[in-house]
């Protein structure tokens, strides 16, 4: 079963940026957007500061966020890259059914891509990464390289917030029309 130490806080600073985003769109009643915990059974703890030493997850994460923007259902996951290629491996099977799943009962499911060498974000639909997936199960890359990514998803900067992925979003709903 998979453990967790002090390494599980890599990608701690985008989680931080994505949940003051979170609130700020909450603030201005956009959208209501919550971090899903991950469960955890703690092993080893140091009492002395209260802090857990060693864990382990209790069951697979599915994504790390879940809501609604505007009475649209929404799921997604943020993931962090340093390099330009992203390897699938960083994403797992069962995260990808889980979100093709919600995407079933009309919901909108996305992953939030954080190239902290070039600080860019970028919105990558559900649909998008499927290809790239099936690329891979069919033999070809394990990973896409930035370059492959379709540019008008990348997240601006000039919007008054964090990481405005409702942007991204808003272009990913006019494309399914």
């Amino acid at each position: 079963m998979a453990t967790w130490n002090s390494r599980g806080l890599r990608g701690s600073t985008l989680e931080d940026l994505v949940n003051r985003t979170n609130e700020q769109y909450r603030e201005k009643g956009l959208a209501l957007i919550q971090k899903v915990p991950t469960p955890i059974t703690p092993v080893r703890m140091d009492k002395e500061h209260r802090h857990i030493t060693l864990a382990y997850f209790d069951q697979r994460s599915t994504v790390d966020y879940i809501g609604a923007v505007q009475g649209i259902p929404v799921c997604f996951d943020a993931k962090e890259c340093s390099a330009e290629t992203f390897p699938l491996a960083n994403i797992h099977p069962h995260q990808v059914d889980f979100m093709r799943d919600f995407e079933g009962q009309n919901g909108v499911a996305f992953f939030l891509l954080f190239f902290s060498h070039l600080d860019l974000f970028y919105y990558l639909p559900l649909r998008n990464l499927m290809a790239f997936w099936e690329r891979r199960e069919d033999g070809g890359r394990k990973s896409f390289r930035r370059e492959e990514l379709d540019p008008d998803f990348y997240l601006p900067k000039k919007s008054g917030f964090l990481i405005p992925y409702l942007e991204g979003l808003q272009k990913d709903l006019k494309m399914r029309d």
